[in-house]
């Protein structure tokens, strides 16, 4: 998940307020009672997405935020904490001791929306349906140890998986395990346009021009069962195209909430409390920032070479100069914030050191200044990213090693590129399905990994990922995700960045802005309201 894009605070509940600033006039949103949040994410239809907010497809932060409060799940993160919990469902559990069968009976009375009866076939209906329709650029990955499913009763529901899964129950809390109405989605085909039909806490409507969404309506589904207390009978997200015009918008009132989209100017702005009436929490985040290399393109293809730029980078001065401190340099693609992180990057080529990268490019007979391309997205982590290729450019041709040019696409273009393989070297950021060592190490190393990497070790894919899945006790994993950290580290077929914080602005009104994201840095649009 573009998902996926940067000691917990895995727990969102450890949000901090950092500034209580006083005076102003009181956000009012739309009605006084709704609850308004803003964002400059951009969801829109493309023709290699045409369907952004059907689960078996959106695979980002954005499209997330919104199935999460839209759709139930057999299993759910609680408000704070990383162990999961019924949801549609009553309770489940594994019934074996390998972790390869799991059951499930759900809550009586279901209904979607629109007043269906919700069973155990739709369950049935909405998992199949994701691996049946298999998109490239969908949630498959997340359900492909799935074997088949039974429906005895329809309340009841039997998961068999073709291999043993401890971490199964945590992927049934994501959108890819989103619990559809079979009689309105087609079981082979994606539902295009921007229709939802859930049981979760609210029901949505949506507002899109030139296929690109513009508001989502958010309404308390009279339907719903379930253990949530929405604090709002009803809520907007609107999409600015501007920060600016967004911070604007919350200083006056019009907003609420900001849960996404500041720059690390106008979080420094807010925190030294120049923005009336507004309050900042903040915590330490789980999303990532890294670089991708095709191992298979030429440039990059000798490991050397991917060396010598972990030799180069500068993480200290990406986070100070351009991200403001409001993140933190990253030496692992396991961050901080999870069980089983070890600086492994660190260990392995310590502090930048021209010297140390000449030394193994010349030992690998590589010619110098080596020319390589480096690419990122215009418009789908922030205005920031231009600024940070400019200096991972600088800080790599000033060793002399490299000739580094850099190039930038639209996320609509970038993103199919990418699956294609038709970049060397790409920044992308991600955030974990699910708060879990395995959420950021499988997704990139299995062979079915989301951004489709030529890298292969056949160590970490067929013996180290498997142990770690059969270990309930997640603490018996640790050694084995130690194994692939430094493995990863050798090889280099990613390159960590850093991870960023976590910030939420709120207008002094709003409540329950310290629980805003659960502890895999999804939205509970529920816990929001006003005092």
């Amino acid at each position: 998940m573009t998902r996926k894009s940067l000691v917990l605070p895995a727990v969102a509940g450890l949000l901090i307020s950092t500034l209580a600033a006083c005076g102003g006039t009181d956000g009012s949103g739309s009605d006084g009672k709704t609850i308004v949040l803003g964002s400059t994410d951009r969801i829109e239809a493309t023709k290699v997405a045409p369907a952004p907010l059907d689960p078996a497809l959106a695979y980002d932060f954005a499209s997330w935020s919104v199935l999460h409060n839209t759709f139930q799940t057999l299993m759910r993160l609680p408000r704070s904490g990383t162990e999961p919990i019924p949801d549609a469902a009553e309770r489940c559990g594994f019934a074996d001791r390998q972790s390869e069968q799991y059951r499930c009976t759900l809550r009586s009375g279901l209904k979607f929306s629109n007043g269906h009866d919700l069973t155990s076939e739709d369950v049935k209906f909405s998992l199949d349906r994701v691996l049946r329709i298999d998109d490239p650029n969908g949630t498959k990955s997340l359900l492909s140890n799935v074997d088949r499913i039974e429906t005895p009763s329809a309340r009841e529901i039997v998961i068999h998986l073709s291999q043993p899964d401890a971490t199964f129950p945590s992927k049934l809390t994501t959108p890819a395990a989103a619990i559809l109405d079979s009689e309105v989605y087609r079981g082979d085909a994606l539902r295009k346009g921007w229709e939802m039909t859930g049981s979760g806490p609210y029901s949505a409507q949506t507002e899109v021009k030139n296929n690109r969404l513009t508001k989502v309506v958010f309404t308390k589904n009279p339907h719903y069962k379930g253990d949530l207390k929405p604090k709002a009978d009803k809520a907007e997200m609107r999409f600015y195209d501007s920060t600016s015009t967004m911070e604007q918008a919350l200083a006056k009132g019009d907003i609420d909430v900001v849960h996404r989209g500041f720059s690390p100017e106008q979080i420094d702005k807010l925190n030294k409390g120049e923005v009336e009436g507004v309050r900042l929490f903040e915590s330490s985040g789980q999303g990532i920032r890294y670089l991708i290399f095709n191992t298979n393109a030429p440039v990059v293809k000798e490991k050397a070479v991917r060396q010598a730029i972990a030799h180069l980078v500068d993480r200290q001065a990406l986070v100070r100069d351009v991200y403001k401190r409001t993140a933190e340099p990253l030496y692992s693609l396991i961050p901080t914030s999870i069980t089983s992180h070890i600086n492994s990057f660190h260990n392995e080529y310590g502090d930048p050191d021209p010297d140390a990268a000449r030394s193994v490019l010349h030992d690998a007979g590589i010619s110098t200044p080596v020319k390589l391309t480096l690419t990122y997205t215009t418009d789908h982590y922030g205005p920031e990213t231009a600024a940070e290729f400019k200096e991972l450019r600088k800080q790599l041709n000033d060793s002399g090693l490299f000739d580094i040019t850099i190039k930038g696409y639209p996320w609509r273009e970038y993103r199919p590129a990418l699956i294609k393989r038709q970049f060397s070297a790409s920044g992308v950021g991600w955030f974990p399905d699910f708060p879990d060592p395995d959420s950021y190490t499988a997704p990139f190393l299995t062979k079915d990994n989301w951004l489709n990497s030529p890298y292969r070790n056949s160590a970490i894919q067929d013996e180290l990922i498997p142990q770690t899945r059969q270990e309930a006790q997640r603490s018996l994993a640790e050694k084995d995700f130690q194994s692939i950290q430094n493995t990863v580290a050798e090889d280099v077929p990613y390159l960590p960045l850093w991870q960023g914080n976590t910030y939420v602005a709120a207008r002094k009104n709003v409540i329950g802005a310290e629980y805003a994201f659960d502890s895999s840095t999804m939205l509970q649009l529920w816990e929001l309201g006003k005092s």
